[in-house]
């Protein structure tokens, strides 16, 4: 089981990618959450004025570090730059967008605390409130949610969710390679390989509709169909290796 964290520090990582209309609001609500905490943001390669505006944040509030790429790369790729640079003890993912409210911090960190949890999923099927969007994108997040689970032999409600918590003594143990949205799959591959111990908290969420600016589309989630059969491959035949 996993020790208790008292008083932990907290690494906030945030990738960005031509999030101007929204990313002075998100930081606003991150900066607000009274947890001690640096915010590691990471510009993939915006066209718009993202990296201008996260360098005036930064210039005005000392815990919000930045990363410019200069190439987009993809949400996995931004991802792993910021969780090189990330020193607290639980790192927590937040997209740069107002789908997934900062104010649900809490529910997600308890089981991280209290020693219950190695990783915390906030699922957005869980009942918490939500906006009534699109039928075909909820039915695409819970098949690809329910291959997982049955490749993976956990029973997650919301595999794709963008709020993950987890102990940064984890990363270690992680070989994570997907650039793109493949992250998802992957990540929980892996810490179900590894069997840390996973849990999961209703999360409120406010989708975006693709005119609002939502980037995930089918093709996503067909790569990360393969995503989801190739790395339990993988680990399956890394695991024969080894015994």
């Amino acid at each position: 089981m996993p020790s208790p964290l008292k008083e932990p520090n907290l690494s906030i990582i945030v990738p960005v990618f031509n999030e101007e209309d929204t990313l002075l609001e998100i930081m606003q609500r991150i900066s607000a959450q009274p947890w001690n905490k640096e915010i590691i943001a990471i510009d993939d390669g915006s066209t718009d004025r993202s990296p201008q505006i996260l360098q005036q944040i930064a210039t005005e509030n000392g815990d919000v570090h930045i990363i410019l790429c200069k190439e987009n790369r993809g949400k996995g790729a931004a991802l792993r730059e910021g969780f090189s640079k990330a020193t607290g003890d639980i790192i927590l993912i937040q997209d740069a967008d107002l789908e997934y409210d900062p104010a649900d911090y809490e529910q997600l960190l308890i089981p991280l605390l209290d020693g219950r949890a190695d990783v915390v999923y906030g699922s957005r099927f869980l009942g918490g409130p939500h906006r009534v969007l699109n039928h075909h994108h909820y039915i695409a997040n819970r098949c690809l949610t329910l291959l997982s689970n049955l490749c993976t032999n956990l029973n997650l409600s919301d595999m794709e969710t963008c709020y993950k918590a987890f102990r940064r003594d984890i990363l270690p143990q992680l070989q994570l390679t997907e650039n793109g949205f493949g992250f998802e799959p992957e990540f929980t591959a892996q810490i179900a390989y590894h069997k840390f111990s996973v849990y999961e908290v209703p999360i409120s969420y406010s989708g975006r509709t693709y005119e609002e600016g939502k980037k995930i589309g089918w093709k996503d989630g067909v790569h990360a169909l393969r995503v989801i059969l190739s790395v339990q491959w993988q680990m399956r035949r890394t695991k024969s290796k080894t015994t």
